[in-house]
């Protein structure tokens, strides 16, 4: 998603585009062979000019973003999360019929005023272009708007890859899902906010031999019970479907988080229902505190590092037995 991140310009409305393109053609002036000669060059030099311009432009905004149908289906869920894919796509369709309808009209004006009998028929042919032309612009108005919004909320994800491997981290708030995050990866995860969460994801990578992993925190999506989600939640979490390998569950068996463990252990069959078929490896953090824990799960301490190492071994241990295809095709 790197790349067409800055690809995409900063999206002008329609009274932008016309100042900008009429601003540019007042300055046209073209020499003839007489008076009225030239008066025909230079209308043609402005409504060229203007034409050229604002075409030129529609066409880069509409480039600019992706082709939804050439991306990976974890990408067109988000951005459909994210600004609602048909809306995207009608707006992108809306330009580009605006940049047609604003060539062909370019193409009628010029022929029009080459045949024009006079000075006065030149000026009344181009007043005609300038008012249509305008008309046709503003008609996207809105679309341009919404191609603007959008952008700037897609250019706000983090950049997430998914072709590589992902680790999703699950819990409530305060069990250490952060702490975990950065304590395996091999640098601070950024943080990103996306729209549909109040806090944000974190995104880091854990190096282990020659392969990369993508681990994901995603505080405000995982942290609540199935029934408690709203639509753009789960709706983003169909999203996460395409991008996690394994789900790394953690508890807090001292309850310090806020949490009892009864709400804990209903959470977890709530992100299990969310995530069928993906392999889950349920840990017991906060291990140095004073706790008695089940007995039954993996025990870590993300403040300390206490198992994180082996808690890394049994991630690379499940991945290779849940996905062994897939091994042969991870980044290096």
């Amino acid at each position: 998603m790197t790349d067409w991140k800055r690809r995409i310009p900063t999206i002008m409305t329609s009274q932008e585009l016309l100042d900008r393109a009429f601003a540019r053609a007042s300055k046209a002036e073209v020499p003839g062979t007489v008076p009225f000669d030239s008066v025909k060059k230079t209308n043609i030099a402005k409504i060229n000019g203007i034409g050229d311009m604002t075409v030129t432009t529609l066409l880069k905004y509409v480039r600019a973003f992706p082709r939804m149908e050439k991306e990976d289906e974890f990408f067109s869920q988000l951005v459909d999360v994210v600004v609602g894919l048909d809306d995207l796509k009608k707006a992108l369709a809306s330009m580009t019929w605006c940049a047609e309808k604003a060539s062909h009209l370019q193409r009628m004006y010029t022929h029009k005023v080459k045949k024009a009998p006079s000075i006065d028929a030149v000026a009344k042919v181009t007043r005609e272009f300038y008012g249509r032309f305008s008309s046709i612009i503003k008609q996207i108005d809105k679309d341009l708007l919404f191609a603007q919004k959008a952008r700037d909320a897609l250019k706000l994800l983090p950049s997430v890859d998914p072709d590589i491997p992902t680790i999703v981290i699950a819990g409530y708030p305060n069990v250490g899902k952060s702490q975990l995050t950065e304590r395996i990866s091999t640098a601070k995860p950024v943080i990103a906010p996306y729209p549909f969460t109040t806090k944000g994801i974190q995104v880091g990578h854990l190096r282990i031999g020659w392969y990369t992993y993508q681990v994901v925190d995603t505080p405000g999506l995982l942290d609540r019970e199935l029934e408690e989600r709203n639509a753009i939640e789960l709706q983003a979490i169909l999203a996460l479907k395409y991008l996690a390998h394994i789900i790394v569950f953690v508890f807090d068996p001292s309850e310090t988080c806020g949490y009892t463990m009864e709400r804990q252990e209903a959470l977890l069959r709530s992100v299990r229902d969310s995530f069928p078929g993906v392999p889950f490896i349920e840990v017991e953090n906060k291990a140095d505190l004073e706790w008695g824990g089940t007995g039954n799960r993996f025990r870590i301490s993300a403040s300390t590092g206490e198992g994180v190492d082996e808690l890394v071994k049994l991630i690379e241990a499940t991945l290779k037995a849940e996905r062994p295809e897939r091994m042969d095709e991870l980044p290096q």
